[in-house]
């Protein structure tokens, strides 16, 4: 079939690179003028397959609550008359249930420990590197409550089979040696060995060349104006320049996806919660993470990509706006440095980009009720993570095929 793809962060790039080896004619349209460029750009760089778990988790509004008011706050909230901002809210606090995580949570899992399997067969038929490693994600608390609350994530990963490790202070200073700079501030962690780190930028872009060399062609620096539709059957995409004509259309566009799927009565609710990132260069080997360290107090993933430490995180509700406050610079360079201190923090590249979040955390894959219209969008913050396996997912639904794992729950019909 011929399929348009729109979107060229990592789940449209991986989604065509899927589609094309299935067999179909693929064509990727992006307001860019190449891949990765908004938020796929600069995110945290890792890869959880393990530490993988919805934002909606019960006792989260009460921390929600404490949190606006920390100097260093993981969550920033800026209401506005938005209808979009107050609804995705109001669901996402209907899932702050211990039945409605653990449910979300599996499923995330179940992707996730896919999308694991999924990376690693597109790195050995490709070959692409992009700073990749594979020594996991140390969850790293600096109260004993944390420890003990992080008995339910536990819970939950032996349930679907993943690996962990709960460490004691000298545990994550084996995992993680630069931390015995800083024992004083540990209790302990949750260690998640398969999960790994890379970055996202150059993943995508290599592999775009892999898809082009597959026959994808990539239409940059194009806006799509609407979905061509007639008789509740795709026909094609309308952009600014022309309109080009399809069997199928998949809609990975993120953030920006329920505006395109509004135009054809299609209720999608995924709303960008904006995080940022400091990319750093590595002065002294020595007092660098290892892996991915996850800076539980205040929701900070700091991470080695080769010759650089990225540190990401934060969710700030505020709607569509990119600008870069200093006040969330301050905090990324309070966790890194508090935890790996000597870094010139002051050479860091700071960065913004819109995750595009689901209510329930869980993204939206599969059919439309409009025929040749599929989603591949709403992962939030694990849009790397998920990638590889959500595009295999979405490749077999496009081709007429069952997927291989359960995606019955990931369509767009569970918000009906």
């Amino acid at each position: 079939m011929k399929v348009i793809v729109l979107g060229a962060g990592v789940v449209g790039v991986t989604s065509a690179y899927q589609l094309a080896k299935a067999g179909h004619d693929v064509t990727v349209i992006d307001r860019q003028e190449g891949p990765a460029l908004e938020t796929s750009f600069a995110n945290a760089g890792e890869v959880s397959f393990g530490y993988c778990s919805p934002w909606a988790a019960p006792g989260i509004p009460m921390k929600a609550m404490k949190w606006l008011f920390m100097e260093h706050a993981p969550l920033i909230l800026r209401p506005k008359m938005d209808a979009a901002m107050l609804s995705w809210m109001l669901k996402m606090l209907m899932n702050c249930t211990a039945e409605r995580y653990a449910v979300n949570k599996s499923r995330m899992l179940r992707l996730a420990d896919y999308a694991r399997v999924s990376l690693a067969e597109v790195r050995s038929e490709t070959g692409i590197a992009y700073d990749e490693r594979m020594q996991g994600t140390l969850q790293l608390f600096r109260k004993q409550q944390q420890l003990d609350a992080s008995a339910s994530d536990v819970k939950a990963l032996a349930a679907d089979g993943i690996p962990y490790e709960v460490l004691d202070p000298e545990g994550c200073i084996r995992v993680e040696p630069a931390l015995k700079h800083v024992r004083h501030k540990i209790v302990g962690g949750l260690l998640t060995p398969k999960d790994e780190t890379g970055d996202c930028f150059k993943f995508t872009n290599a592999l775009a060349l892999k898809a082009v060399e597959l026959g994808v062609k990539f239409v940059w620096g194009t806006n799509i104006k609407a979905l061509d539709v007639e008789g509740g059957q795709i026909r094609g995409v309308v952009t600014d320049k022309q309109t080009l004509r399809s069997d199928a259309v998949v809609i990975a566009l993120g953030s920006y996806s329920p505006m395109l799927a509004k135009q054809v009565g299609i209720k999608l609710p995924v709303y960008p919660v904006k995080g940022y990132s400091l990319t750093i260069p590595i002065t002294d080997a020595s007092r660098a993470p290892e892996s991915t360290v996850m800076d539980e107090t205040y929701k900070i993933a700091i991470t080695r990509l080769g010759d650089r430490i990225r540190v990401g995180g934060m969710a700030e509700i505020s709607g569509y706006t990119n600008d870069l406050g200093p006040k969330r610079r301050a905090t990324l360079e309070h966790s890194v440095t508090d935890l790996f201190p000597g870094g010139d923090v002051k050479k860091a590249e700071f960065w913004s980009g819109l995750r595009p979040m689901t209510p329930d955390g869980t993204p939206v894959i599969g059919a439309t009720k409009v025929k040749g219209l599929f989603l591949n969008t709403g992962h939030g913050t694990l849009g790397w993570t998920m990638s590889c396996g959500s595009a295999k997912v979405i490749s077999a639904i496009v081709s007429g095929k069952k997927p291989e794992i359960d995606a019955t729950d990931l369509a767009v019909s569970r918000y009906a």
